[in-house]
């Protein structure tokens, strides 16, 4: 018998992913029965958040909505969002495409959602203006392409999709992306198309001493996505606006393969949202790939043991999303709340936005 980690896909499932090209590869086994209270009793989690997942994303960790205090149309939106980067990438998957595809389609949505802090919705740095940033990597050959401070494309990531295609090059910079990306036919906007009136009131916010701490809980956020498809070949991809109000130049871990984004099929794909210098300086992504693969550590294990107990150690929070070939999918987060939701093999929507729902993992 395989081990717990590998999924047996149901019919439903098959019409989703299809035919199955090679056996799945054996996983780490995730803990059960004395072991899980043991992991328990260690603050290790012992189990993912789900199963046979093909598809997840998220809007940024840090936010979340409190029940209570939210508007039906607020979570609406909220959930309507992420619903449809899901569909964008099911979509995508059911066409048979590949997970890359996937996870573009995905984020370029949420991308175009004034709601999350990415393309249209970026927040504005300490001079006003906006500069983004995005990263997308392949599972079976470790292929990658990432933009860094872009200010005239339309979906960052997008741009960094070419880079990894029609260049050379992994990461682009600055003006030198933003010719790259228009060169390549990307639509490409002025810094107006961005401006919104909730970003300009957390920048207003956050150049007030006295308002400072009310500023936007959603304006430092991420949007990202993970995908399996068909071959069994996994994909991740990040995309963000960065801080409020942060240095003209500054860059954070989105486009940073390794620290925001990383996808190894062995291991997993992974997409990071919080802290973004703490999650450079602990290489967030890349190391939870590696705990997997040299430290043999289940996929909710390895993602728990790097965000909820090694990046706030540095002294950062935030959360990821990660999945593996198996399906299995986790979610950790040490912040409140992290916006975000996953589809299942079988065409279920999972969408998460009330901090009730997603838990600190501490």
């Amino acid at each position: 018998m395989r081990g717990r980690a590998t999924v047996v896909l149901t019919a439903a499932a098959l019409l989703l992913v299809g035919p199955q090209s090679s056996a799945l590869p054996e996983q780490p086994t995730a803990p059960g029965g004395a072991e899980a209270e043991v992991a328990e009793a260690e603050g290790r989690r012992p189990a993912p958040d789900a199963r046979n997942v093909v598809l997840a994303v998220h809007g940024g960790a840090g936010g979340g909505l409190v029940r209570k205090d939210t508007k039906p149309e607020v979570e609406k939106a909220y959930r309507d969002g992420l619903t449809a980067a899901l569909r964008a990438g099911q979509k995508v998957l059911q066409g048979k495409g590949t997970s890359v595809d996937a996870v573009e389609a995905a984020v370029k949505v949420l991308e175009d959602d004034p709601l999350f802090n990415a393309g249209k919705g970026a927040v504005f740095t300490e001079d006003a203006g906006h500069e983004l940033d995005a990263s997308i990597m392949r599972g079976k050959d470790l292929a990658a392409g990432a933009v860094a401070g872009v200010r005239n494309v339309r979906n960052p990531i997008s741009a960094a999709r070419l880079v990894m295609d029609k260049s050379k090059h992994v990461l682009l910079a600055g003006e030198g992306a933003d010719d790259f990306a228009a060169r390549n036919g990307l639509p490409t906007v002025t810094q107006d198309y961005y401006w919104t009136q909730a970003r300009w009131d957390a920048l207003m916010k956050a150049k007030n001493p006295a308002t400072r701490d009310l500023a936007d809980p959603q304006a430092h956020g991420t949007v990202g996505a993970v995908a399996l498809d068909r071959s069994r070949d996994l994909a991740a991809a990040t995309s963000t606006g960065g801080l409020t109000n942060k240095m003209t130049g500054r860059l954070g871990d989105s486009p940073v393969i390794g620290a925001g984004t990383y996808a190894r099929n062995d291991t997993a794909a992974v997409s990071a949202t919080g802290a973004g210098e703490v999650f450079i300086r602990g290489a967030a992504a890349g190391t939870i790939s590696n705990l997997v693969e040299f430290g043999r550590r289940s996929l909710a294990e390895a993602a728990f043991d790097v965000v909820v107990k090694r990046l706030p150690a540095l002294g950062g929070q935030g959360g990821v999303i990660a999945l593996n070939r198996a399906g299995e999918f986790d979610a950790p987060h040490s912040t409140p709340g992290m916006l975000h939701g996953y589809l299942t093999a079988d065409g279920r929507v999972v969408t998460k936005v009330f901090l009730d729902e997603t838990p600190a993992n501490r």
